[in-house]
């Protein structure tokens, strides 16, 4: 009979948990620095200076510069499937409330990340995308994923006759195409002011997005 794994020690979780802890700061460094800078004109020294580590730490938890970058996109992506998944995997809700909720919640998500939405709106292009640059091997990966979600969400709003015809997979792609334009403006993101006063008016993109998706809302 194989012997059960001791738990670990209160000194090796204390230990693990700063683990989590570090990577993290640096993950949030490098957000905030690849965001304000881009990725060629980032340093690792940067990062490692505004986490407060030293240079060599970023190589205790990533493997070079490249490792680093993409870790930002998993970290934020591992968030936000989740996220999306918990709104449109429910098929019973009204698929018109589901796509407003989608609206909150994807503009939300880069208002309080906005340096990650920065990196995302440079960075990923899903349209497209090339196998030999491995953030565009995640990109692709979670976008194919929600766009699969949103289409089938448009395809169940079409049987109950509350979303406008037409391919649920080009409505998936038009939706999120609108919604990283109004991404793309939104002073929240985009501002390099810390706290942006102004921001977008989100009444005036639920109405935009029921009146172009919305079975009978349009014109």
């Amino acid at each position: 009979m194989p012997r059960s794994l001791s738990p670990p020690s209160r000194r090796e979780e204390r230990r693990l948990r700063q683990q989590d802890i570090s990577r993290s700061q640096l993950l949030d460094a490098a957000e905030e620095v690849f965001g304000r800078k881009g990725f060629h004109e980032t340093t690792l020294k940067e990062v490692a200076e505004l986490a407060e580590f030293a240079v060599g730490s970023v190589y205790s938890f990533f493997e070079n510069k490249d490792d680093l970058f993409r870790q930002i996109f998993v970290r934020r992506g591992d968030e936000f499937m989740p996220a999306l998944h918990a709104i449109l995997d429910d098929t019973i809700s009204d698929p018109v409330g589901q796509l407003h909720a989608l609206v909150d919640f994807e503009i939300g998500f880069f208002r309080d990340h906005p340096h990650f939405g920065r990196l995302y709106l440079r960075y990923s292009n899903a349209v497209a995308v090339s196998s030999d640059r491995e953030i565009d091997v995640v990109v692709e990966e979670r976008y194919h994923d929600a766009m699969r979600l949103q289409a089938r969400l448009f395809a169940r709003g079409q049987e109950m006759g509350v979303m406008r015809g037409g391919d649920p997979q080009v409505l998936a792609r038009l939706f999120s195409g609108l919604i990283s334009a109004y991404q793309a403006m939104d002073p929240a993101v985009v501002s390099d002011e810390p706290a942006p006063a102004e921001r977008l008016p989100l009444a005036e993109l639920h109405s935009i997005v029921t009146s172009t998706f919305v079975n009978g809302a349009g014109g």
